[in-house]
């Protein structure tokens, strides 16, 4: 059992969902990395995304992008995220998240051994398609990583019975089409994204995109095994964090979106 399975195990043993938090690497600043995880799993996250910067985010809205030119601006490298991460003591598994370019230009052997290395438990590679999948699986798997791959709520069936056959880990749903930001309320449509998925599939699902409130964390785990938080986390972290300053509060808010994870 890998260790992002394991941690839904034992999340459905309490009947409890999964809170999963997504920060990019190098924002506010790679060497504050290693705090703001501590600090995210202080809060209360089961799970943690690390977003790879990547000069052509396509997959991310405006917060996410400027917060990965932000990032890139400083120099952040693929490698100095891997030697950031070598300092991180936290318990939770850690995801990295970013775009199928980054692992290509590694090779895909070394990027999934590197990724193993500093201590992640899977990858999100957002602009992969499963039918193009089965290296980067292959490699992940050699070294006991989850392969984690999205479906949103325009995939036919033939998609969704790729991206369940190929996934391990837990299946990303994306509530609605377009790029990640905050919304105001979780799509409907999400419901049956997550309903379809589950037709096909034992793995847990999480749902991401626009999730930014409790209110939104709850209501999609009445469905969903999980609730993924990551524009409105990138934007309170580049305005609160301050070298630490802001870890109180952070922590404050990051207890009541767990909160919404509990059961009642």
């Amino acid at each position: 059992m890998t260790a992002i399975a394991a941690k839904f195990a034992e999340l459905h043993a309490r009947g409890e969902k999964a809170l999963i938090l997504y920060v990019t690497a190098g924002d506010p600043s790679l060497e504050d990395l290693p705090a703001i995880l501590a600090t995210l799993e202080e809060g209360g996250a089961d799970l943690i995304e690390i977003g790879i910067p990547f000069s052509d985010p396509i997959a991310d809205g405006p917060t996410i992008q400027a917060s990965t030119q932000r990032s890139l601006d400083r120099g952040v490298t693929p490698r100095s995220i891997f030697k950031a991460l070598s300092e991180v003591k936290v318990r939770v598994p850690l995801i990295a998240m970013g775009y199928y370019n980054t692992a290509l230009r590694l090779g895909l052997g070394p990027a999934a051994e590197a990724f193993h290395n500093t201590g992640i438990s899977g990858t999100i590679l957002s602009d992969l398609s499963p039918e193009e999948a089965d290296g980067w699986i292959a490699a992940c798997r050699s070294v006991e990583l989850d392969t984690i791959l999205l479906a949103a709520p325009t995939s036919t069936d033939y998609r969704l019975d790729q991206v369940c056959q190929r996934s391990s880990g837990f299946v990303y749903a994306v509530s609605r089409t377009g790029v990640t930001s905050e919304l105001v309320a979780v799509p409907p449509e999400a419901r049956d994204l997550v309903r379809r998925i589950k037709a096909r599939t034992p793995l847990s699902v999480c749902v991401g995109f626009g999730i930014s409130k409790p209110e939104h964390v709850k209501m999609v785990c009445e469905v969903a095994d999980g609730a993924v938080v990551g524009s409105w986390l990138v934007k309170l972290l580049a305005a609160e964090w301050n070298g630490g300053a802001g870890h109180s509060k952070i922590i404050e808010l990051i207890r009541a979106l767990k909160a919404a994870t509990l059961p009642e």
